[in-house]
């Protein structure tokens, strides 16, 4: 498929709404002179351990990636964005939406390295896609443990390509309809950036509990949490400009926490209404296991996307994610067409 090209009655174009990069040495380059005691040093495994290397981060060893063996090493890294772009052609992609990964897991302890660590990511990401802006956007990452200075990171994601603000499923110790957040959703709707709240978990202690988890209790409960919350709190309602995506925990949950949240609702003598995504204004990632006939008994078929988890290897990731949707004949194509274009166009604020 040549970039943007249309075959008759069926669209496609495609948006990968959960692309991701993994982190290098040259990631950290843009701290500033008085933040260099801050960067993260690679560390590699001893002998006879895995193969997997490891970022030392304010006195914390961090796995580096989860590395996906199927995407070439200077993609998965956006080193050269000429062999990305290619792989993107054979996988009919026309434009991916770049998440973090170290950011998975939380990083710093203090405050001071927070920033640092934000600031230079979001730097480094906005030189990167800059280059190839039809091709790429990117989702930036909030200094959250210095609120005062989440407004210029905000600021400066929007004026660099930046389409979403990165958010885990806890924050801070905090859960995310805790009203420590409220200033950032206030200027995240203002700004048109949707807050995209990714299947990871920003709380040390939380973390550090499941350390022994697979990943589900860790990242993907702790999301389905943060999806109960904001709605069973109303932040959608506060926030009447907030966009809110739901990113890598698939969409089989939905039915149930619906379900689950209708009935608390009417103990309370309210309605949660029968469309949940769109009165909220929320977007979820589906994969293609989903049983989408019912998930879409539940859910809006204008909230749902779809991620590739490109670069990775992990249980959510499949490199060819968006083609296999398409050719999925239990699916009107009409709803595809929504889910792997227009859908995530509108989440991320993007002019298609």
């Amino acid at each position: 498929m040549r970039h943007g090209e249309q075959s008759e009655g069926n669209n496609t174009r495609a948006i990968d709404a959960d692309a991701h990069v993994i982190e290098n040495e040259s990631t950290w380059e843009y701290m500033l002179e008085s933040e260099r005691r801050f960067k993260p040093q690679l560390v590699a495994p001893a002998h006879g351990e895995s193969s997997i290397d490891y970022w030392l981060i304010d006195g914390r060893a961090l796995p580096r990636a989860n590395v996906g063996k199927d995407t070439p090493k200077e993609s998965r890294e956006m080193s050269d964005l000429d062999v990305r772009i290619r792989h993107m052609d054979e996988l009919n992609v026309d434009l991916q939406v770049i998440y973090p990964t170290v950011f998975i897991v939380p990083c710093a302890r203090r405050a001071e390295v927070d920033l640092a660590l934000c600031r230079s990511y979001n730097r480094w990401m906005a030189e990167i896609v800059k280059k190839a802006p039809d091709r790429f956007r990117w989702v930036l990452v909030p200094p959250l443990l210095n609120m005062d200075r989440v407004f210029e990171e905000l600021k400066f994601g929007k004026d660099n390509g930046a389409c979403g603000v990165f958010m885990r499923g806890l924050e801070a110790d905090r859960r995310l309809s805790d009203s420590y957040f409220f200033p950032l959703y206030e200027e995240a709707g203002r700004l048109d950036l949707p807050i995209c709240v990714h299947s990871a978990n920003g709380s040390i202690t939380m973390h550090d509990f499941f350390l022994d988890d697979p990943g589900f209790c860790r990242f993907k409960l702790a999301v389905v949490g943060a999806f109960h919350s904001l709605v069973f709190d109303g932040i959608p309602v506060r926030f009447p400009k907030l966009k809110i995506g739901i990113i890598e925990i698939g969409a089989q949950w939905f039915p149930y926490a619906v379900h689950d949240l209708a009935r608390r609702y009417a103990r309370r003598g309210k309605d949660l209404g029968k469309h949940v995504l769109k009165d909220s204004r929320i977007y979820v990632a589906c994969q293609t296991d989903d049983d989408l006939a019912y998930v879409l008994t539940y859910a809006d078929d204008d909230n749902l996307v779809i991620g590739s988890d490109y670069g990775h290897a992990d249980n959510a990731s499949e490199l060819r994610a968006l083609q296999r949707l398409k050719e999925n004949r239990e699916v009107d194509p009409k709803i595809t067409d929504k889910i792997v274009y227009s859908n995530p166009g509108r989440l991320y604020g993007l002019k298609l």
